[in-house]
């Protein structure tokens, strides 16, 4: 497994995260660092895939972008690989999608907290996203049945909650149905 090096610690870059065997888990790599988590509990793909649902039916099927759900890579930088909840492209972001990641920015990321690491997505994620530029950022608490909702402003992300419905604010402008996630 390749790594590069910088100072003393070792740094994971792309090839070393494609190198890593299948074993169930998520792992990511954020600023060169490899996490690992435990694949999500039932109730969490549930509420994924109700909001996943939702966006589908708005996006996908008017042809306006893809919804992808997680297990899908998002390659933000060569050291930058994380596995995002649900992912938002735009039809006038298309090329950033391969046959085998989406690498480069997408419109929306959506994360749910899972109860083993909810600072993941609340600090670690959300640092990476603000950073590379990321739109729209929506962290779910299932277990509190809102969204944090994060919208990039001159590089900051000013952010909101919202627990019955949640309209994106950049473009195609989708809305969810909170009360038919929970």
């Amino acid at each position: 497994m390749s790594m590069v090096e910088k100072g003393t610690k070792p740094r994971w870059d792309y090839a070393a995260y494609a190198a890593i065997p299948a074993d169930g888990k998520r792992h990511e790599i954020i600023a060169g660092e490899h996490y690992v988590n435990p694949a999500p509990n039932l109730y969490h793909q549930e509420v994924s895939r109700h909001i996943q649902f939702q966006l589908y039916t708005q996006i996908e099927l008017a042809g306006r972008g893809k919804v992808i759900n997680s297990p899908v890579d998002l390659q933000l930088s060569e050291f930058d690989v994380v596995q995002p909840d649900l992912v938002l492209v735009t039809r006038e972001r298309k090329q950033i999608m391969t046959p085998t990641k989406i690498k480069g920015v997408p419109d929306l990321v959506i994360e749910i907290l899972s109860p083993s690491n909810p600072s993941h997505d609340l600090d670690t994620k959300r640092r990476l996203y603000e950073q590379a530029g990321i739109p729209e950022y929506w962290i779910v608490s299932p277990d509190e049945h809102q969204i944090l909702q994060l919208v990039l402003h001159d590089g900051r992300y000013a952010e909101s909650v919202e627990t019955t419905s949640i309209a994106m604010k950049v473009s195609p402008l989708a809305t969810v149905d909170l009360t038919r996630v929970w």
